[in-house]
């Protein structure tokens, strides 16, 4: 049999050498999604990995007893109790399948999601009447774009044509928010700088037996940054027998983002390295100034909470028509919703010994279901299943309550089958099979000790 301190020795062993894979693979991610090359690209997964695990719930979350940074709901860190690192990666495989052809394609995809940091800052007297308050600050990926296709086709009488299309790119985030907690009610908001690129080339190659032609190359580049602004509130309803009704709302605002923007149309030919050199320039435009709008999105739900169980629900609303780039709608964009649900089961009491360690594992499930924000011929739904653990790293030497709000480092892990589109679908079927891993470390970091 083994003890507590075995078995989490091996854990950490595990996970620290999983850890080092993902860094060590994050040079070499390979995505190839054609769906990025709409909007503002694929949309990256904007919750953490605790959170993911149940379907991605996080509206009315805020669970002390589970050291991790609610990265949707700035309300949440009204109810921090000592400073948390987390951080987060996914290992995303990506399988494309044609609905007209049998062609298939994968790619896998190795990226970091999240680095996030919170810490309380209550002040004495605040923390006397039973409030408290919280910051965080971190950076994250928003949208990512990275796409490389290449289509064949033959001109009625002429010649055969191969285009290249090409992109990459994506938005991340630089934030820094609070949240004040005043008895049963929390509100938040979080702010910071967006910025990222979105690089598009189209390069065709006429192909013919006798006939030499130029080949032709339509790029551009755009550069983009601004502020954004997300609000949250929650409020908690104490029930019987300790359990927590808490319902939550937040919305992340319609951003405004300054762009700039080069564009080229050109002949070329290519080197002996394979890299683009230009034979003539048809048209040029560099530092073109225009606006990014990014749309508003909404989000409300709850969390019920006991000793054992964790229940919510979520239903998410983003207003994807009020999209455009350099005053351009984007017809291949919708407003889109998504329906979150998810569990949570803790076996744990505060009696039950530190020997027991997988009654100190946190289990949880979820699923999603919603339709994709991205229209191309057709309304296609986006969906999925999930599930998740959080495993205690830190040996545990006293009851489940207590070592939780001490010095722990906890593991959280998420898996993830998903897809976008279906065999009714006019267009490629996107299914993704996703790996997450989470290590939230919490301490009591940047407060003073009391002696008595």
């Amino acid at each position: 049999m083994y003890s507590a301190n075995s078995t989490t020795a091996i854990i950490k062993r595990i996970s620290g050498l999983f850890i080092a894979v993902l860094f060590s693979l994050f040079s070499f991610a390979q995505e190839n999604s054609p769906y990025s090359r709409y909007g503002i690209g694929d949309l990256a997964p904007n919750r953490n990995v605790l959170n993911r695990g149940m379907g991605g719930i996080s509206a009315g979350y805020s669970d002390i007893s589970s050291p991790s940074i609610n990265l949707s709901n700035p309300a949440s860190l009204g109810s921090l109790i000592n400073t948390i690192y987390d951080l987060g990666g996914d290992i995303d495989i990506r399988n494309l399948k044609s609905n007209t052809s049998p062609q298939k394609f994968k790619s896998v995809n190795t990226i970091i999601s999240y680095l996030q940091v919170g810490f309380p800052i209550t002040p004495r007297r605040m923390a006397a009447k039973g409030n408290s308050w919280g910051i965080s600050f971190g950076l994250r990926p928003v949208t990512r774009v990275n796409y490389k296709i290449e289509e064949n086709k033959r001109l009625p009488n002429v010649d055969s044509l191969k285009t290249l299309y090409e992109g990459n790119g994506g938005l991340s985030q630089a934030n820094i928010g609070t949240g004040i907690k005043i008895k049963n009610f929390s509100f938040g908001a979080s702010s910071g700088y967006a910025f990222g690129t979105k690089e598009f080339s189209t390069k065709i190659t006429p192909v013919n037996d006798t006939v030499v032609y130029y080949k032709s190359n339509s790029a551009s580049q755009t550069r983009f940054g601004g502020l954004f602004v997300n609000l949250g509130a929650q409020y908690d309803i104490k029930m019987k027998k300790n359990a927590v009704l808490r319902l939550g709302v937040y919305a992340n605002l319609e951003q405004q983002l300054h762009a700039n923007r080069d564009l080229v149309n050109e002949t070329f030919t290519y080197n002996s390295d394979g890299g683009i050199v230009g034979i003539d320039t048809i048209t040029y435009t560099k530092g073109a100034r225009g606006t990014l709008k990014v749309p508003a999105t909404y989000s409300a739900g709850f969390t019920y909470t006991n000793d054992h169980w964790l229940f919510g629900a979520d239903i998410d609303f983003a207003k994807w028509e009020t999209y455009s780039l350099y005053g351009e709608k984007d017809p291949s964009v919708q407003n889109n919703y998504t329906f979150r649900a998810g569990a949570q089961y803790f076996a744990a009491t505060d009696k039950t010994p530190a020997s027991k360690y997988w009654s100190f594992v946190k289990y949880r499930t979820g699923f999603y279901y919603g339709n994709d924000y991205i229209k191309i011929t057709k309304e296609r739904p986006d969906y999925g299943v999930t599930f998740g653990a959080g495993f205690p790293l830190t040996s545990l030497r006293r009851n489940a309550f207590a070592f939780y709000r001490e010095g722990l480092v906890v593991l959280n892990t998420g898996f993830e089958i998903g897809a976008r589109g279906n065999k009714q679908s006019q267009s490629i079927r996107e299914t993704t099979t996703r790996f997450s891993i989470g290590l939230s470390m919490n301490a009591r970091w940047f407060q003073k000790v009391k002696y008595n």
